[in-house]
């Protein structure tokens, strides 16, 4: 299994992992969108023998009151079903944060399992003082800090790229 940048003729090929990864198409058309409006994204797919079996996009998001800090979303990473539980998520997401440390960011964000993305660091937001945009229970908004202590002092409300509110 290889990870890398995604290429122009991997999009079939991530739309489909998402469509079987999820129960709807609505992360499928969200990647479609964010690829399309946002600026910068960090787009990566795990590679097995041809196939994509895996995709992660990291997106700008915004902190009220702090918009020059450099800060993305994890949002949506995703297996297809037959090769989840075989570390190729951990791969994506250990490729995507170092993505973000090299392109400068200083922290990452994502609304996920509470039980999955503490194993990389992620920590509740709310230690922090932040809030998510949507109402969401407190221990799946998570950040980690790739910038030890860029957060100090900087509550707020993160605020997703506007693609998220419309898929």
């Amino acid at each position: 299994m290889h990870i890398r940048p995604e290429r122009p003729a991997d999009i079939p090929g991530i739309r489909t992992v998402s469509l079987t990864a999820f129960e709807t198409s609505t992360e499928a058309d969200l990647v479609d969108a964010l690829r399309e409006q946002a600026d910068p994204i960090i787009s990566l797919v795990a590679e097995d023998s041809g196939a994509i079996v895996g995709h992660i996009l990291l997106s700008p998001v915004t902190l009220t009151a702090h918009p020059e800090l450099r800060i993305v979303g994890l949002a949506p990473m995703a297996v297809v079903p037959a090769r989840q539980r075989q570390g190729i998520g951990s791969a994506l997401i250990h490729k995507g944060l170092e993505r973000c440390r090299r392109l400068g960011f200083g922290a990452v964000i994502v609304l996920g399992h509470a039980e999955y993305y503490p194993r990389f660091g992620f920590t509740a937001a709310s230690r922090f003082g932040l809030r998510c945009e949507y109402d969401v229970p407190e221990d799946v908004f998570m950040v980690l800090e790739l910038d030890e202590g860029i957060l100090k002092g900087k509550s707020g409300t993160i605020h997703y790229h506007p693609a998220f509110a419309n898929v």
